[in-house]
């Protein structure tokens, strides 16, 4: 009996190792130290914190020339009002923006854009470290902190929700049923039709994009999840499912069977959710997730449900995705036509 179980067990560890199943096992793990490796460490130290002051705005004299002075800390930005620093904060042009209290005792106030981001606590702490310099253990020069996405935990993690709901209808379940298709001679019996490869290539991506409409409307009638600006808010979407599904679609042809689609599917899931999802939380992720389409789609995403953005403020980024999608179609076309690996 043991034999039998060993024999088994090393027939399915070689399917596993022909179907590369088992280099997903080592590469996720492999992929997960990496991301943690660039979410910034706590003992990487302070970094320059580019703060922004507002012009007619009565600061306390002493904190603000000590902020000045520390040139090494702070890097400081004179703004004409407060619209103008929120907008620059939304472009992440500023990590944070002062303004005097009303209280008698001398204090101020912190507008950031993301209480949990990484450039809040940098901040805090960059004003802590400066204050505990100067003054040692006193009254902290902060006394309030005010966040512009002001929405509950449930809205503020919906945008990384709906990234993974699009991004798993993109890789794993479209490149799976593509490969099917491929593995059973499906797909070649259609084109055996009047279908022709347009034709069928369209209708994959109606599905893809169906698919992901209905995931997306689903979660907010769970979660009763409102938007102010619907139709920005919805092309962000079409566009991302047009992009992903087209993406998904190229993938499964590149594969011969469902097994091989799934890890593919895997390879490209993981590297375009994490890095994008974790950007908030890294100075390092932030500067080179912007590379990864699933970002362009992740930004507008998050900016239109929790700051009221709306489609003018990323016409780059849909423009973005229309490409993404339009080259992995072009692609998947010249693959049907030459009927690879079927």
């Amino acid at each position: 009996m043991i034999q039998n179980i060993l024999i088994l067990t090393l027939n399915d560890l070689a399917i596993a190792l022909k179907n590369k199943t088992i280099y997903l096992i080592l590469f996720i793990p492999f992929f997960v130290f990496l991301s943690l490796q660039l979410i910034d460490q706590e003992s990487a130290g302070l970094q320059q914190v580019k703060i922004g002051l507002v012009k007619d705005q009565a600061y306390p004299t002493m904190i603000i020339e000590k902020i000045q002075a520390s040139d090494k800390l702070f890097s400081i930005l004179w703004l004409n009002d407060q619209a103008e620093g929120k907008k620059r904060l939304k472009e992440k042009k500023l990590d944070g923006i002062l303004l005097a209290t009303a209280e008698a005792a001398p204090g101020l106030k912190l507008i950031v854009l993301k209480k949990t981001s990484h450039a809040t606590i940098a901040t805090v702490e960059s004003l802590s470290a400066l204050q505990t310099a100067v003054e040692g253990k006193s009254k902290n020069w902060i006394a309030d902190i005010q966040s512009l996405q002001d929405s509950g935990v449930q809205r503020q993690t919906l945008p990384t929700w709906i990234l993974m709901l699009v991004l798993l209808v993109g890789f794993i379940i479209i490149p799976a049923q593509v490969a099917e298709e491929k593995e059973k001679k499906l797909l070649l019996g259609l084109l055996q039709t009047p279908i022709n490869e347009f034709e069928w290539l369209l209708a994959k991506l109606l599905l893809g994009m169906i698919l992901i409409h209905l995931a997306v409307i689903f979660l907010h009638l769970l979660g009763g999840f409102e938007v102010t600006n619907v139709l920005s808010y919805w092309a962000f979407i079409s566009a991302g499912s047009f992009c992903f599904s087209s993406f998904g679609i190229s993938l499964g042809f590149l594969c011969r069977n469902q097994a091989s689609a799934r890890s593919l599917g895997v390879f490209f899931y993981l590297p375009l959710l994490l890095p994008s999802a974790l950007s908030d939380f890294s100075e390092k992720l932030t500067n080179f997730a912007p590379l990864l389409p699933s970002y362009q789609f992740y930004q507008p995403i998050k900016a239109i449900l929790l700051e009221g953005s709306a489609i003018s403020d990323f016409p780059l980024d849909l423009l973005y995705l229309i490409f993404v999608g339009v080259l992995t179609s072009l692609l998947s076309y010249q693959l049907i036509k030459k009927r690879w690996l079927m």
